[in-house]
C-alpha cells in the first residue's frame, strides 16, 4: 500500500509516525501530512530529504507545517501491474492477521417477518464482515434467534387468537391456517411451532438478501444447554450478586454501568441481560473469538452499560463493541410510507425486496453511516439512470465487460503509454482500494464503500470520454488503456463483492 510505503519513508527519516491525508483539491498532490507542524520540524529540510526517494515525482512545502507529495508515474504503473496480477486478491491485507471475529446483526425475535427496520442492520453487517475478511481476520456471520421467554408465549396466544393475542397481521392469518390442524391449545407449544415457521420465513428474505449466516444461534438451546445457569454461576462465585426484594441482582455499577441489573425476577424468570451475557460467554469461551461487533437497532441503547458491565466481569472486558444502527424511513412519490400489507404496520422487507430488489437495497441501506437516520426512496431505488447510485456503478462496470469483449486479447505491453490526465485520476483512484478495505476494517464506517465505488465510477466514466481505448491506428497505446480497463474492472468487481452486489456484464 503506497501510504504506508510513504508513512515509513518518514518515519525512517524523523524516528516518528506521520499521519498522511489525501488533498481534498488534486492540485495540491496525492496525499499531504502535517508531521513537522505536529513535531515541530524544519519543513525545508524533511521535504528535501523525502525528494530523493523515487516513490515521489515532487515533494512540496504548503503553508507552515504541511507538505504535499505527488506520486512518480513509474510507481502509479508498477501498482497498476500490481492489480492486474493480484486480481481479487487485490486489496487483501494482514491487519487481522488471522484473529477470529464475530460479527453478528440483525437477530431479529422470530415473532414476525423482517421488516425494513429491523433489516436494515443486514447489508451493513454483512459487509464489515466481509472487510474484516478481506483485511485478513477469521470471519464469521451470526445471527441470534431469541427464540426463549414471553414473545414466544405471545405468539402462541396471537395464533390461537385468544384474548391474550398481541401480534396482527396477514403473516399471523396464515399461521393460522397453517396450524388449525395441529389441535394444540398450550401457548407455548403453539407458539415454538409457529416461531420455527417464522424463522424459516427469515431464513429465505436473508438469503435473498444474499446474506450467508455461518451460525444461527438459539437462545433456547442456551438455556436448554445450562450455559445460562454456568453464567449466573460464575458471577455468584465472583461475588458479583446479590439478592434483594426476592431478585438475583449483578453488581453492574462496579463495572461503570450507572445502576445495578436484575438477572433473576422475583417469580424465577430469567431476564435478557442473563442470556446476553450467556451468550456472549459461549461466543468468547467456547467460540474463541478475540473480538466480537454486534449490530443492534437504536432502541436497544439502554441495554448496552448492562452487557458491557456483564462481558468485563466474566473476564473479556473491551473484546465487545456495539454499533447502533438509527431508524428507517420509506419514502415513495415523496410520500412518506406506513403501512404493510402483510404485516399490519409496518413494512416488510420482502415486500422492499419484491419492489426494488437486493442490490438497490444494500447499496442505498450502506451510503448512510449507522448513527444516521435512513431515508428509503423507492422511486430513486428503481431509476435507471446515472441519478440512482447503484445503476450507475453497475453501469460502469457493464461497460468495462463490453468493452473488454470487443477487444483484443490484452499482452504485456508497456503501460507507460499512459500519460492522459484522466488515465492518471484513474488509476490513482484504483490504488486507493486497500486504504479504503484497512480504514473500514479500524473504524467500521462501511459507508466508505460505496462513496468509493461512486468515485471510481466517475474516474472511468471520464476517462471513457476523454480517451479511445481501442485505437487501431496505436496498438501500443490500445493494449496500455485495455490493461487500465482490466485493472479498473478488477477493483470495482472486488469493491461490489465487499457490498454483495451484483456485476452485471450488461444492462
Amino acid at each position: 500500500m503506497i501510504r504506508d510505503e510513504i508513512k515509513k519513508i518518514i518515519k525512517d527519516i524523523v524516528k516518528k509516525d506521520a499521519d498522511l491525508e489525501h488533498p481534498n483539491n488534486p492540485k495540491y498532490g496525492d496525499y499531504y501530512t502535517n508531521i513537522t507542524l505536529k513535531e515541530k520540524l524544519d519543513a525545508k529540510k524533511l521535504a528535501k530529504k523525502l525528494e530523493k526517494n523515487n516513490i515521489f515525482k515532487k515533494v512540496k512545502i504548503a503553508g507552515p507545517g504541511f507538505i504535499n507529495f505527488y506520486i512518480s508515474q513509474n510507481f502509479l504503473f508498477s501498482e497498476l501491474e500490481k492489480i492486474i496480477k493480484q486480481d481479487n486478491k487485490y486489496g487483501d491485507l494482514d491487519l487481522g492477521k488471522n484473529k477470529k471475529i464475530q460479527v453478528e446483526f440483525i437477530s431479529a425475535n422470530p415473532t414476525g417477518p423482517l421488516t425494513v427496520a429491523n433489516a436494515r442492520g443486514g447489508p451493513y453487517g454483512d459487509t464489515l464482515a466481509n472487510i474484516f475478511k478481506k483485511a485478513g481476520y477469521k470471519t464469521e456471520k451470526a445471527y441470534y434467534v431469541n427464540d426463549h421467554g414471553n414473545q414466544i408465549e405471545v405468539l402462541g396466544h396471537s395464533v390461537l387468537d385468544d384474548d391474550k393475542a398481541q401480534y396482527k397481521g396477514e403473516y399471523i392469518e396464515k399461521l393460522q391456517k397453517k396450524l388449525k390442524n395441529a389441535k394444540i391449545k398450550n401457548a407455548k407449544k403453539i407458539g415454538y411451532l409457529a416461531a420455527g415457521m417464522i424463522l424459516a420465513g427469515i431464513k429465505k428474505t436473508t438469503e435473498k438478501l444474499n446474506i450467508n449466516y455461518d451460525e444461527w444461534i438459539s437462545e433456547n438451546k442456551l438455556y436448554e444447554s445450562g450455559k445460562v445457569d454456568k453464567v449466573l454461576d460464575i458471577l455468584k462465585k465472583k461475588k458479583l450478586t446479590y439478592k434483594e426484594e426476592g431478585a438475583l441482582w449483578f453488581k453492574s455499577k462496579k463495572f461503570g454501568d450507572n445502576r445495578d441489573r436484575v438477572l433473576v425476577k422475583k417469580d424465577g424468570e430469567k431476564t435478557y441481560l442473563a442470556g446476553d451475557i450467556a451468550l456472549h460467554n459461549y461466543k468468547f469461551k467456547n467460540k474463541k473469538f478475540d473480538r466480537v461487533i454486534n449490530i443492534w437497532g437504536a432502541d436497544h441503547h439502554g441495554d448496552i452499560p448492562g452487557l458491557m458491565a456483564g462481558v468485563e466481569a466474566i473476564g473479556y472486558k473491551n473484546k465487545l463493541k456495539i454499533i447502533l444502527l438509527q431508524f428507517v424511513t420509506i419514502i415513495q412519490k415523496k410520500q412518506k410510507q406506513k403501512m404493510s400489507k402483510r404485516a399490519g404496520n409496518y413494512i416488510t422487507m420482502d415486500e422492499l425486496l419484491d419492489e426494488v430488489g437486493s442490490d438497490a437495497i444494500r447499496f442505498l441501506s450502506l451510503q448512510k453511516s449507522p448513527d444516521t437516520h435512513l431515508t428509503f426512496d423507492i422511486d430513486l431505488a428503481k431509476e435507471q439512470s446515472s441519478k440512482n447510485p447503484v445503476y450507475y456503478v453497475q453501469y460502469a462496470y457493464a461497460r468495462i465487460c463490453s468493452v473488454l469483449k470487443k477487444a483484443p486479447s490484452i499482452n504485456d505491453t508497456a503501460i507507460s503509454k499512459l500519460s492522459q490526465p484522466s488515465e492518471l485520476n484513474l488509476i490513482r483512484q484504483l490504488i486507493k482500494f486497500p486504504e479504503i478495505i484497512e480504514d473500514t476494517a479500524l473504524d467500521y464506517q462501511v459507508q466508505r464503500l460505496p462513496y468509493y465505488a461512486l468515485d471510481l465510477s466517475h474516474n472511468f466514466h471520464k476517462f471513457y470520454e476523454k480517451c479511445r481505448v481501442i485505437d487501431k491506428d496505436n496498438k501500443d497505446l490500445t493494449q496500455a488503456r485495455l490493461r487500465l480497463v482490466k485493472a479498473t474492472q478488477i477493483v470495482l468487481k472486488n469493491t461490489l463483492n465487499l457490498m454483495g452486489i451484483g456485476t452485471p456484464k450488461k444492462m
